[in-house]
Parts: structure tokens; C-alpha cells; sequence
């Protein structure tokens, strides 16, 4: 299920989350936000030959820019470290932010280039203006096979709305790091967490600079 998830996940959340603009996210509706930008992103996706030759620098350097402003990494990652995080020193706290925060850098990256014929349909929105957290649900409209579910959490923030948590296929992102966040914190720590996230960067960032392109 994990291996599924992260692939359909990485896919998805290029699809859904590159290209956002700072001053559009503090001024759109968060489903306004999330369909303008999407279109936006197939787009670029579709036409940008770099990024379907898979061009990871490029990719890379764009998924900073435009996609890592507007989602709350650290709060992300709080929600996945779960009742762990209370016992986690600042510091602690920043290594697990960065090292969790590179993952998905390279979960994202590696599969934007993957992007071909897959279309989006957005659901009914339904919300309070006076919400500050809410879910945006729509659907991946695949050339074959059944539509891919896909929502989104966002929260409103003084600088505009962030997403903190996907979910793809019934699971949500958070949850489905969250056992395996657990597991490794029961067994060596919260030092133990961070070391084995830190490993796994590592080996991304030497894929990805052998290869130039990185995998989940």
C-alpha cells in the first residue's frame, strides 16, 4: 500500500500543488486556488520538454520556487511524528521538519516528469467563509482505468491558505507516514527517525545526481 501510495501520491501532488503564487493564495478561495493552479500545472508539464525528458535540476529548482512556500511542512510533519513530536526538542523538531520536507522534495520532483493525459474534476465545495480549515476534494480523470480519488487539507494561514496533508486512493498522506514514523521512534528514538530519513535523502540525492531523475 505504502509503495502504491507514494507513487500515485508523488504524481498527484505535482499535479495539484506546482505553480503556486503568493499573492494568489491570499486573495483566492482555496478550491479557486487549487483549480487555477492545477490547470496551470498540466500544462507546463505537458509542454515543458526539459521536465518530460525528465530534467532534474530544472524540476528540482521549480518544486523550490513555486510549490515549498505554500505547504506547512512543519505542521506536516508534526501531524505524522503524532503524540512523538510533544517529546522532541526544538532542534529535534527542525532536523525532522528538514529531513521530512526533502522527502517529499524528492517524491514530488521524481514523478512530475510522469505527467501525460490525466485530466481533473474537481468536486462540489463546500465551507464556511469563515473557515479556516478546509478540504477540497476532487478526482484524477485517467485515460485508463477508474478516476484516482484526490483531496486536499488546507489551512488559512496570515499569509494565505497551505496545504498540510493529500489524501490519494481513501489514504491520507500524514496517516500513512505515521506508523512508519512511530515504529522507527519506538525502536531507536527520535534521533533514530531522523537518521534513517536523513539516509534515505541521501541515497535520493545520489540517484538523482547519477541518474537525473529520482524515485519514491
Amino acid at each position: 500500500m505504502m509503495h502504491m501510495f507514494n507513487k500515485f501520491f508523488a504524481m498527484l501532488a505535482a499535479i495539484a500543488v506546482f505553480g503556486f503564487s503568493g499573492f494568489a493564495a491570499a486573495q483566492e478561495a482555496p478550491d479557486a486556488l487549487v483549480k487555477r493552479i492545477s490547470q496551470e500545472v498540466l500544462e507546463i508539464a505537458k509542454t515543458d520538454k526539459d521536465i518530460q525528458g525528465g530534467n532534474q535540476k530544472k524540476v528540482l529548482e521549480l518544486v523550490e520556487a513555486k510549490i515549498l512556500p505554500h505547504v506547512d511542512f512543519e505542521r506536516m510533519t508534526s501531524l505524522a511524528v503524532g503524540r512523538y513530536w510533544r517529546e522532541a526538542t526544538p532542534e529535534q523538531r527542525k532536523q525532522l521538519t528538514d529531513e521530512f520536507r526533502a522527502l517529499l522534495v524528492y517524491t514530488y520532483s521524481g514523478a512530475i516528469s510522469q505527467i501525460r493525459d490525466q485530466k481533473l474534476e474537481f468536486r462540489p465545495f463546500r465551507a464556511d467563509p469563515a473557515d479556516t480549515e478546509v478540504e477540497v476534494r476532487s478526482q484524477v480523470l485517467q485515460p485508463r482505468g477508474e478516476p484516482i480519488q484526490l483531496n486536499y487539507r488546507l489551512e488559512k494561514l496570515p499569509t494565505g491558505w497551505k496545504i498540510y496533508d493529500m489524501n490519494v486512493l481513501g489514504a491520507w498522506l500524514v496517516e500513512s507516514y505515521k506508523g512508519s514514523f512511530a515504529t522507527e521512534i519506538g525502536r531507536s528514538g527520535i534521533d533514530g527517525l531522523i537518521k534513517v530519513l536523513t539516509e534515505k535523502n541521501k541515497r535520493l540525492a545520489a540517484a538523482a545526481a547519477k541518474t537525473g531523475k529520482t524515485s519514491s
